[in-house]
């Protein structure tokens, strides 16, 4: 099973065990049926000093993923470690309302934003993917779209 680690920090209201089952769901359909995740759903500073601090970038994002083991294969008996996932719902909620949403990649999007303040279930689902060695570009936004619906 996946354990899920999750803080909220963002001073929003966040469906937490649709998050987590979201997560879940997620790394099963990458194959990973057991693991330990850290997720996290930040406020607007937080995620703008972690962009920072990580990538050089001054700016908010919706989304961050730190890889620890990913998929590589592990001595017998090692937990996998799939590493932090951060989300800022702020952000999620001002790209969700933009006049032409993005996928994380920069693709153009039709509104389909889920109702009820769960605009961060498409950026958690791109840092997912992340976590387990998906970059950018079609192979990444095809797994997007499996886990859209």
């Amino acid at each position: 099973m996946i354990k899920v680690e999750i803080v909220n920090r963002s001073c929003r209201e966040v469906d937490e065990a649709a998050a987590v089952e979201l997560a879940r769901s997620v790394l099963a359909g990458e194959g990973v049926d057991s693991g330990e995740l850290g997720l996290s759903f930040v406020g607007p500073e937080e995620s703008r000093a972690l962009k920072q601090e990580h990538l050089g970038v001054d700016e908010a994002t919706d989304a961050l993923a730190f890889p620890i083991d990913g998929l590589a294969a592990l001595p017998d008996g090692m937990p996998r470690q799939l590493g932090d996932v951060v989300v800022c719902p702020d952000v999620c909620a001002l790209e969700a309302s933009s006049a032409e949403p993005t996928t994380p990649g920069g693709r153009p999007l039709a509104p389909t934003a889920p109702a009820g303040g769960a605009e961060w279930r498409g950026p958690l689902v791109h840092a997912l993917l992340h976590l387990v060695g998906y970059d950018h570009g079609p192979e990444m936004e095809a797994r997007e779209a499996v886990y859209a619906a």
